[in-house]
Parts: structure tokens; C-alpha cells; sequence
């Protein structure tokens, strides 16, 4: 991460609030922060108990029953229990409370297609009756209450219409990304023992066409060869028009945009329409009322097995966090018009797509494509076209925006902007400034959020308002969150330090198992350090209190004794005029344990010189010290990431060593760029020899 002290690029050391927004913001100020948070850990049934005042609960939590837990492992199962004897429906609370305030004509979501030329709405209202329909669709085919429910499509309002009708009946739903392989659904649905899939024919990325019914019908195929029957696929028709078993339907029953090069196979019996399943249904559907602790959903993500994990989010406390900190931390008032440019197949979606903003009766942007298509201004075309005050993505895509310089952000007005949001990793110090004086005209503030996907919602993270910035700071806990910072024997560090980073005690919206695998989350969270939540994180507080995200602990390396982050190496390398986007990996090292290895991704038109591999090294000397200063660095011109933009290190890793053995890379966006990297790794050991170093 950044220096603790702000430095970089001659910054002053602090951001504080354009006095604008804190005049109108929820939290004005440091002291009113600091007694809040201090009433949500003391008084937590106190705190959550007024904020559960705005939604419904069609019964109440028991008296002396708010918050039941245990986080030591040595004291039995671990188990987390908020707001115990209360029953509630998200689905309920996402539309229903707000169709009976009168606010069933407001705008939910703009829809923005792949094409800027193709975009449409949906009011809460509308969206009520599509669930209920769908709601009654599924309880014709048989689904109940702790069923689950596969979900493979892509950002179109059919998804959110399936995902609330699950949640109204009390069926689980399981999202699965619609850019994962046909291998990866199949494990999923397995897993979850999902007989009912919902997908969709087809999308458009920018200029590539996804045949996703083609990948379900692979991935159907999978699970029957393992004995397990997908009995029903439901398919939207997005694309269209070609079936061979049916008449196409046309436009106005389907397709939003025909593509004649798209072939989809329907298999009579199984494979159903979504508009003809929907035709005739009835738009009101009884709301099934659910015990606080059943299970809302569940969403895999990647384990350090190999394995993904099903991470298992339940109702009440889910609800509750989602909707708060979706207020506090965007500062959302009514009337702001909210875009996130995650998709809903990953948690950031989940929380902050649908159902934080929804909570809150927000009108969202929903985006079909990509961000960068069919120019480099795409993002800031549907910022001035539907206004948007609150922007959250992530910094991978501040990066490559940074490539293309300015001018593709100048072109367009974004003054409608009011808070930046980041996610999904530690923004480096030129990102931000890049985010905050190019994007943000240095007038909005910059949300730079951590979390995961097992904690639901934000837990480190500045509040607009109030919380002067530290570029690459993600600063302080959010409310219900008590973290520490520990070393590896479990010891509590006070003061400025660098270790682990854990959480004492629970908050509404943390998992609360690894689906049918309780002693996995028992060994993956709490068993390392007995009495916390592990996030898996190292971090640093520094002498303001300021806590610095450094990045996975397995990203972390010990070179002569000093721990090194990643991310912070990598910050130092991208202050480089010439270095976009840096990735760091330890590789063996006789004398020092460990020693550094990056990849380096330049900018358009830059060459990877000599003298480039020296400032870029010296940069590093210069911002952290001499010993970490990288042994090998090597051209990316591409990194692996997963689809959701994470650089995949444990890739890098297999790279740096020269192990073509990669494993699963089911995740990877674009796998041309591993053939590269291999083709580009220098010869490590003629290049240790040449500078005097001594590699394994």
C-alpha cells in the first residue's frame, strides 16, 4: 500500500470532506462517527435494534435474545445468532414496504445495454408483479423453502426478478457469474443440489458473444455424467431468434436484440421459455415469512483448496447490514441515482446492486457491458446520461482507464458526481489520485472500501462526510465492526503495527457457515486465532489510527527478515510514469528466504528498457527501502485476473517458478495472457548470475 504518511506524489496527508457534502451528510463529522461506532460495539441490540425500526418484521426478536455467539472454537461449534424469535422477508422489504408507502412508480433501475443505443426501466411497482409471477413459476415446478435455485445470466432485470422471487419463497438462490465455464456451473449446481437452473440464451461483452444456454446445456450434461439431474432450465430469451424444436418468438415476447448467428437447443420436457412459463401467472403471490437465522443465499468464492466454498448468508442480519451500509458509506439520500458497475454474480452485486439499494428504495444503474466498450468514455457517457451521484467500481478498472489518458474523462461533464467508491482490492496511491483530481475534479469523495465476500457489507471504510482520506487508506471500521491488528502467535499489537487483521466480535452481516461443510468455516475462520474472525488480510495501522489494507496474508513474503507486502510494493512501482498496473509475487531465495518477483504491465506505447528495470526498482528502494527491491522483474503486457477483476497470483506464482501446471482456471477473464507471460519469463537464474544474486 501506500506510505502510512500520505507522501506520495507530494500529497498533503490528508483529504478532508468537500464541506458540500458534509453539510447534507448522514455523518458530519469525526465525533459523531466515534459515538456511534462506539454505541454499535457496546450496545449492539441498541444500535441495530433502532435501525431494524425501518423494515418489516412480521414478528418481533425475543427479549434478551439479540446477539447469541461464539467466536473460540476451543469453547465449542462456532455459531453466530442476531435478532433470534423474529421472522422477516428480504423480498418483502426490497419491494413490497415500498409499494405500500406509494413509491411503486419509482424508477428501480435504468437498464444499460451493451449497445448505448439500447437501455430501458423498471419501477418497484413492476418489478413486484414480474416476482410474483416468477414466485408462482416456481412453486408450479415444485420448489419450496430451502431448496436452491441456480442462477447463471447476465445483468439484465430477469436476474433480479429471479433472485427476489427465491427470496420471497424462502428458496435460496445460487448465483453463478455468466462468464464461468460450463465445468465450474456444474460443480455449483452439484453442490447445492440445485435441480432448477435459470439462465438466459445469450449476451454480448463489447464485441464477444456469450452463448450461455450452450455452456448450461454443457454444464447439465456434466452433472448427469456425476448422477445428479438438473430437471428444469428456464432460458430468457435476450438475444434470440433461432430454436429448433419452436417457433422463435417474436421481439415484443423476448429478444431485446436479435442475433441471427445465435443457435439454441431446447430439450423438450427440461428446457422451458421464460416468457412462456410466465404467460397466464398470476402477479400476487403470498409472501412466505422466514425464521431470522434460515438461509437467504449462498454464493461461492474461491478457497485456498482449490475448492470453491459455499459462503451461507441468512436473512435479518444480511438485511440489516446490506441496507446500512449501503447508506452511510455511498451517503445515500432519497433521490440519488446509484450505479455499480459490479455484476450481481459476485457478492459486490448481491449487496450493492440489489439488495442494499433496494433496502434503501434507490434507483440504480444496471449495466449490461463493458465498461470500456465501444470507447474508453463509456462510463462517464452513462454518468452525465442518467445523472449519477454515486459511483462504485473497482480499481482494476481505474487502472486500465488510466492508460488511455484524460481525455476520454474530460469529455464528459460528471458533475453530477458526489462520492467515488472503490472495491475488490487495495486501490494503490496513483489510482486514486487518478480517481479523486481526474474523475472526481478533486470535488467528491472517495470510498475505499474493504470487504469480502463472507462479511456481506463493508467493514473498513471511509464515511463521505466525515473521514479525511489518506489515498490508499481504507481508514477506519465501519459500525458493528470491532477490529484488532495481531501477529502470529494470535497477541493483540497496539498502536502503529503490521500484522494480521481480525475481527473480535460478529456483525449482522457475517456468514454464517461454509454450506453443508460447518468445520471448513470453523478451520478457514476462527481456528488460526480462537475468539476472532480471520479475515485473511494483513494490515497496518498507523500512527492516526488508519488502517492500510496489505493485502492476502498468502501475499505476503518474508525477504531477510523484513514482511513484505505485495500491494505495497506494487503501489511503489506504479508511481512509475510508465508502469500501469504491477503484480508482485515472492520466489525463492537462498539467502533471503524470499525475494521479489513482478510483472509489469507499461502503458501504450512505452517499451520495457534497462533503464525502465532500474527506476523502476529504484522507486521501490526509494519509497520502502533497500531490501525490498525486486530481483526479477519481467513485461506483462496482460495479467491473469479473475472476471471480476482480481489479479490471480497464485497464477504468477506458478509463472515466476517456470510450473505450467496451473491448475483450475475456470475464474480467468482471458487465459491468452498466461501463453504470453510464459513466453516473456527471462532466464532467472543467467539473470541472478549477471546481478549477483543467488535464486533456488
Amino acid at each position: 500500500m501506500a506510505n502510512p504518511k500520505g507522501d506520495s506524489m507530494n500529497s498533503p496527508k490528508f483529504y478532508f470532506p468537500n464541506p458540500e457534502i458534509q453539510n447534507g451528510a448522514h455523518v458530519r463529522s469525526m465525533e459523531q462517527y466515534r459515538a456511534m461506532h462506539k454505541q454499535s460495539i457496546e450496545e449492539p441490540e441498541k444500535f441495530w435494534g433502532n435501525i431494524a425500526k425501518e423494515f418489516h418484521f412480521e414478528r418481533p426478536p425475543t427479549e434478551g435474545k439479540f446477539l447469541e455467539y461464539n467466536f473460540n472454537v476451543n469453547n465449542g461449534p462456532v455459531f453466530i445468532k442476531w435478532m433470534q424469535g423474529a421472522t422477516t422477508n428480504l423480498c418483502y422489504n426490497v419491494l413490497d414496504r415500498h409499494v405500500k408507502a406509494g413509491k411503486g412508480d419509482n424508477i428501480a433501475f435504468y437498464w444499460e445495454g451493451n449497445d448505448p443505443n439500447d437501455s430501458s426501466t423498471i419501477t418497484y411497482g413492476q418489478l413486484l408483479k414480474e416476482v410474483c409471477k416468477f414466485a408462482n413459476v416456481l412453486k408450479g415446478l415444485g420448489a419450496k423453502k430451502g431448496d436452491c435455485v441456480a442462477i447463471y445470466m447476465p445483468m439484465i432485470f430477469e436476474l433480479v426478478v429471479a433472485m427476489l422471487a427465491c427470496a420471497r419463497l424462502g428458496i435460496m438462490h445460487s448465483i453463478v457469474f455468466g462468464g464461468f465455464s460450463a465445468d465450474s456451473l456444474a460443480g455449483r449446481m452439484m453442490d447445492a443440489q440445485s435441480t432448477i437452473l435459470v439462465t438466459a440464451d445469450g449476451v454480448y461483452r463489447g464485441t464477444k458473444l456469450v452463448n450461455l444456454k450452450n455452456i448450461s446445456d454443457d454444464a447439465v450434461e456434466i452433472c448427469k455424467k456425476e448422477n445428479f439431474a438438473v430437471k428444469t432450465v428456464i432460458v430468457v430469451r435476450h438475444l434470440g431468434p433461432n430454436t429448433p424444436t419452436k417457433e422463435a418468438p417474436s421481439n415484443d415476447q423476448g429478444a431485446k436484440r436479435p442475433c441471427m448467428s445465435l443457435k439454441t437447443n431446447f430439450v423438450e420436457g427440461r428446457d422451458h421459455w421464460w416468457h412462456d412459463v410466465m404467460t397466464g401467472v398470476s402477479d400476487e403471490c403470498d409472501t412466505v415469512w422466514l425464521e431470522v437465522e434460515e438461509p437467504l443465499f449462498m454464493l461461492y468464492t474461491s478457497g485456498s483448496t482449490g475448492k470453491p466454498k459455499g459462503v451461507l448468508h441468512t436473512q435479518a442480519g444480511y438485511m440489516l447490514y446490506a441496507a446500512t451500509t449501503f447508506k452511510y458509506v455511498f451517503d445515500y439520500h432519497e433521490g440519488d441515482i446509484y450505479w455499480c458497475t459490479a455484476d450481481i454474480g459476485w457478492i459486490t452485486g448481491h449487496t450493492y446492486v440489489v439488495y442494499g439499494p433496494m433496502l434503501n428504495g434507490a434507483t440504480s444503474v444496471m449495466f449490461e457491458g463493458v465498461p470500456t466498450y465501444p470507447d474508453a468514455g463509456r462510463c462517464w457517457q452513462v454518468t452525465d446520461k442518467y445523472k449519477v451521484n454515486l459511483f462504485y467500481t473497482a480499481p482494476t478498472l481505474i487502472r486500465s482507464l488510466m492508460k488511455f489518458g484524460e481525455e476520454p474523462v474530460k469529455k464528459y461533464s460528471r458533475k453530477s458526481l458526489r462520492v467515488l467508491g472503490t472495491v475488490g482490492e487495495p486501490i494503490n496511491p496513483e489510482a486514486w489520485f487518478f480517481y479523486y483530481k481526474v474523475i472526481g475534479d478533486s470535488r467528491c469523495a472517495i470510498s475505499d472500501t474493504f470487504w469480502q465476500t463472507e462479511t456481506g457489507g463493508h467493514t473498513v471504510t471511509p464515511l463521505p462526510g466525515c473521514t479525511p482520506m489518506k489515498p490508499g487508506s481504507a481508514s477506519f471500521p465501519f459500525f458493528g465492526i470491532d477490529p484488532a491488528v495481531v501477529d502470529e502467535d494470535g497477541k493483540e499489537l497496539e498502536g502503529v503495527c503490521e500484522g494480521y487483521l481480525v475481527f473480535k466480535k460478529p456483525w449482522p452481516g457475517v456468514m454464517r457457515t461454509v454450506y453443508r461443510d460447518h468445520e471448513r468455516y470453523e478451520r478457514t475462520y476462527f481456528r488460526q486465532f480462537p475468539g476472532y474472525y480471520k479475515t485473511g488480510d494483513g494490515c497496518r495501522r498507523d500512527e492516526d489510527g488508519y488502517y492500510w489494507i496489505t493485502g492476502r496474508i498468502d501475499d505476503m513474503f518474508n525477504v531477510s527478515g523484513h514482511l513484505l507486502s505485495t500491494a505495497e510494493i506494487e503501489a511503489s512501482l506504479t508511481e512509475h510514469p510508465k508502469c500501469a498496473e504491477a503484480a508482485v509475487v515472492s520466489y525463492p531465495h537462498k539467502t533471503k528466504g524470499e525475494c521479489c518477483y513482478c510483472f509489469i504491465s507499461l502503458i501504450e506505447g512505452a517499451e520495457f528498457t534497462e533503464p525502465v528495470i532500474h527506476e523502476l526498482k529504484e522507486l521501490v528502494r526509494t519509497r520502502i527501502g533497500p531490501f525490498a527491491a525486486p530481483d526479477v522483474l519481467q513485461n506483462a503486457p496482460g495479467l491473469p485476473k479473475t472476471r471480476s477483476g482480481k489479479i490471480m497470483r497464485r497464477v504468477l506464482r506458478k509463472i515466476a517458478r517456470n510450473d505450467r501446471d496451473l491448475g483450475d482456471v475456470s475464474t480467468m477473464a482471458d487465459p491468452t495472457v498466461v501463453d504470453v507471460l510464459f513466453n516473456n519469463r527471462p532466464d532467472v537464474e543467467k539473470w541472478a548470475a549477471l546481478n549477483n544474486q543467488v535464486v533456488l
